[in-house]
């Protein structure tokens, strides 16, 4: 238990930046209502645009705009093969993802690229563990608020109401596809940020570091949906129980690996855990249901 009680200001860390990257995952699942499949490869684009552009001489900070816009990158390709190709919302995002690999594979030059705390000026290292979960509360704080106001002007508000209705929002004459491409460039641009933070807080970048991450995003969604979804009705306390669900999703993850669980096991793990949060609001809504139909039936 002390193991686990050590590790959990590391594990509040990484949840904070995968928390980053579920609230760009549910811009597009719960705000657009688009399965965008993107995000595994954006994630090591972020990653791999902030280590290679600092190991150019780059200031950390424009590192990490040049991160945000490489994954802005990707979103638009997605949503130009959705919008202009017609191709399936999942279809567009696998072709995306699957170029991604070689573009990322491309822009480390290798498989796997160091950044070490020790040679670079890097705000969010695990090296310095306080520091970094300042800086990435804070980060998470900010866009928090951005998306906040964004999403009060015009433009938000064409963006979500063509996630509630499509043809209510064509009707209306709001050019749904341009709102699809606004969304998606967002949403990935946030994704390859918290790639660019994670990538500074393990000290490297990998052509894999985004494999499953998806499946992370989702599980923070919906954990926090289910768990503050009576709560938050506010969209800002919406984002940050998305946020607070991937703190609870890797605390979840560090509290089973102190039991002993193979680390070979954690996509199992992972698999599980999305399964039955996703479970619990249907089942929730069954129990419901019978328990009217047995009041009415007394009655």
């Amino acid at each position: 238990m002390s193991g686990f009680i050590n590790a959990l200001p590391g594990a509040i860390g990484q949840g904070l930046i995968w928390g980053i990257m579920a609230i760009g995952v549910y811009i597009t699942f719960r705000v657009l209502d688009f399965a965008d499949l993107t995000v595994d490869g954006t994630l090591a684009t972020g990653g791999a645009t902030l280590v290679m552009t600092m190991m150019a001489g780059c200031n950390v900070y424009v590192a990490l705009l040049l991160a945000f816009l490489a994954g802005c990158l990707a979103g638009l390709v997605t949503g130009v093969l959705n919008t202009v190709l017609g191709i399936p919302p999942i279809l567009a995002g696998i072709l995306t993802q699957l170029a991604l690999y070689s573009i990322n594979l491309r822009i480390l030059g290798k498989a796997n690229q160091p950044l070490s705390a020790y040679n670079y000026h890097l705000i969010a290292s695990m090296t310095k563990l306080s520091s970094a979960l300042i800086v990435v509360a804070i980060f998470v704080v900010a866009i928090i608020g951005i998306l906040y106001w964004f999403f009060g002007t015009e433009i938000g508000h064409a963006i979500r109401a063509t996630g509630t209705n499509m043809n209510m929002a064509r009707a209306n004459g709001i050019n749904i596809n341009v709102s699809k491409i606004i969304a998606l460039v967002l949403s990935n641009g946030l994704v390859a940020l918290s790639g660019a933070l994670l990538s500074q807080y393990q000290g490297y970048a990998d052509i894999n570091m985004g494999r499953g991450a998806i499946v992370i995003g989702l599980a923070a969604v919906i954990i926090g949906e289910v768990i503050f979804g009576k709560i938050f009705k506010n969209f800002a306390l919406k984002l940050l129980s998305v946020a607070i669900g991937g703190i609870i999703y890797y605390i979840v993850m560090q509290f089973v690996i102190s039991l002993g669980l193979n680390t070979d096991d954690l996509k199992l793990l992972t698999a599980a855990v999305v399964a039955i949060f996703l479970g619990i609001p249907y089942l929730r809504a069954r129990y419901a249901e019978t328990h009217v139909k047995a009041v009415k039936e007394v009655k």
